[in-house]
């Protein structure tokens, strides 16, 4: 039966991966506004019902079992009269198991559909997982052919063009991308692309939230193919919305709605730091909260993010202070506990600190302990905040940047130690960015209080570990204005030291860097996760060796 409108109702919804049984009721709470709204269909991010990326829970037959399970259920639900489902779960097709797409409708499961291209880059490796299906044919519903390429299928053109060739006259596409910097405009020149070739219009529902080292900013959106976009939804926000599509001239067009406008640059950065703490924490149920704060700008940038995660309340700051550290360390600490509204607590590490010495100093005698001392002050903190941790099961948060943790500028065992790094993929300059920015303004759905919440002091001091008397970092590192720079060119761009140089850094320096990096890999491999925001994090996307023998020869 042709008809010349239909209501498709955007769920942009934050899953758990794993947790089947929850994610199917989000789906179906998000059904129950649909169907007030008196949609047609509702349409899900990609595996929702697993959640993404599920990895290798699909290669658990129970795992596979319970989701279709809950699929049977949720497709014997729309049996009611109310809007059809367009939801992704994983699915075994003849043995071979798939990353797919369930229309449930009339109380049944009314077509499915398999991802063509999958993933095998930076954070995915779906291909070791799933079979590719065929390339797609539609799907009627209500008198509407739906072309319904998953993700990835819409990056490329085959299965844009095998949809629309086959009768395809709306794209709506399910996905599960996660968030960088520019992902959003890259999305829109993708979509952009596939829907100027076709002539179709499309849906782009994107999921929401933090998944352990990914967060997924949401932002759907439907884009035409003049490239225009008559809805944009918000990013970092669950959303429930309808849109509504008309045949004109044989030619479907979406109504206008919704214009939200996407937080970008540092704002967008911030909030996905946030989501992915939140998410964390509250997904693995840790209570709260527990972290050193030095005086130090990045413990009060991780300490100002949690505050806007999980509130104040939840929030347990602790200075632990040895020999070394500064009357203005102490201040400054104090100072930005006071803004957050958190509770602080004062634990000096003396007598441990002293303990461990005496007690290694037989074994120790004739030997160079300069590194040795240092290391013991920062494993004692870091045991003294596990300690609190167990006792109370609040998880730690530990504060290194990407800078650090390039080159190994950091203590394993001590200030390493910790269930989640927020700040783990931003370089130090980009920290004190962030620290401006939220002394400026608090972006959206933030707990912590608005106004500053750092001290200008702590973003103006030269930054020290204050391991020894007068220590600074630039003792041991180049300034991080030249840090940043080689180290960005090697990671992000994989550049040669040759390449770098060319650029105009000093050789030898560029060399020393590159090395640090190489041989950092074995404290990156042990270090908590963190939110990834760039296109090379550790651990998801880059992955060296650790046993690394390689080093550029001099030209």
């Amino acid at each position: 039966m042709k008809t010349d409108t239909l209501k498709v109702t955007i769920a942009q919804l934050n899953p758990v991966v794993g947790d089947i049984a929850a994610n199917a009721q989000k789906a179906r709470r998000a059904r129950a506004e649909a169907k007030r709204a008196g949609a047609d269909l509702i349409v899900y991010p990609e595996m929702f019902l697993a959640g993404y990326p599920p990895e290798d829970l699909v290669l658990k037959r129970a795992f596979l079992d319970a989701c279709r399970d809950a699929l049977n259920a949720l497709a014997h639900e729309t049996g009611d009269g109310g809007p059809a489902m367009l939801i992704g779960a994983p699915y075994v097709a003849k043995d071979k198991l798939h990353n797919s797409v369930l229309l449930l409708d009339g109380g049944k499961t009314a077509a499915i559909r398999h991802k063509v291209h999958l993933p095998n880059y930076g954070v995915f490796d779906e291909i070791r997982l799933f079979t590719p299906g065929p390339r797609p044919d539609p799907v009627s519903f209500r008198g509407v052919r739906l072309g319904l390429p998953i993700c990835e299928d819409m990056w490329f053109e085959d299965v844009a063009r095998h949809l629309k060739a086959r009768g395809a006259e709306i794209f709506i596409t399910p996905n599960g991308s996660p968030f960088n910097r520019d992902k959003i405009n890259e999305r829109k020149r993708h979509l952009s692309a596939r829907c100027a070739e076709t002539g179709l219009s499309a849906l782009y529902v994107n999921q929401l939230g933090g998944q352990d080292e990914l967060v997924f900013d949401g932002a759907s959106f439907v884009i035409t193919p003049g490239g225009v976009c008559p809805v944009q939804l918000p990013a970092w926000e669950r959303v429930v919305e309808m849109t509504t599509w008309r045949r004109n001239k044989n030619i479907w067009q979406c109504d206008g709605g919704i214009q939200a406008k996407p937080e970008e640059g540092l704002e967008s950065i911030w909030l996905a730091c946030v989501t992915g703490l939140r998410d964390y924490v509250e997904k693995n149920r840790f209570p709260g909260v527990v972290m050193g704060l030095s005086g130090g700008i990045d413990s009060a940038v991780c300490a100002a993010m949690a505050v806007d995660a999980l509130g104040a309340n939840r929030v347990h700051c602790i200075m632990l202070p040895y020999r070394f550290t500064s009357d203005e360390s102490l201040d400054d600490a104090a100072l930005c506990a006071r803004a957050l509204g958190v509770r602080y607590d004062t634990l000096p590490i003396e007598p441990a600190v002293r303990g461990f010495l005496q007690m290694l100093a037989p074994l120790l005698k004739g030997l160079d302990t300069g590194i040795t001392n240092e290391n013991i002050q920062s494993r004692t903190r870091g045991t003294a905040l596990m300690a609190l941790s167990n006792a109370c099961g609040n998880m730690v948060v530990t504060t290194g940047n990407k800078s650090e943790m390039s080159v190994g500028y950091a203590t394993l065992y001590g200030d390493m130690n910790g269930g989640f790094n927020p700040i783990k993929d931003i370089y130090k300059l980009e920290v004190f960015k962030l620290a401006h920015m939220r002394n400026r303004i608090r972006p959206k759905a933030c707990l912590g209080p608005k106004g500053p919440v750092m001290p200008q002091n702590i973003i103006t001091k030269p930054p020290t570990a204050e391991l020894r008397d007068n220590q600074k970092d630039q003792d041991t590192l180049p300034p991080y204005e030249i840090l940043d720079a080689i180290l960005h060119d090697l990671i992000e761009g994989e550049k040669s030291v040759h390449e770098v140089v060319a650029k105009g850094h000093d050789e030898a320096t560029v060399r020393r860097i590159n090395h640090m990096l190489y041989i950092a890999e074995y404290k990156r491999r042990q270090a908590a996760p963190g939110v990834k925001i760039s296109t090379r994090n550790f651990g998801r996307d880059r992955r060296y060796p650790i046993t690394n023998g390689f080093r550029e020869p001099k030209q």
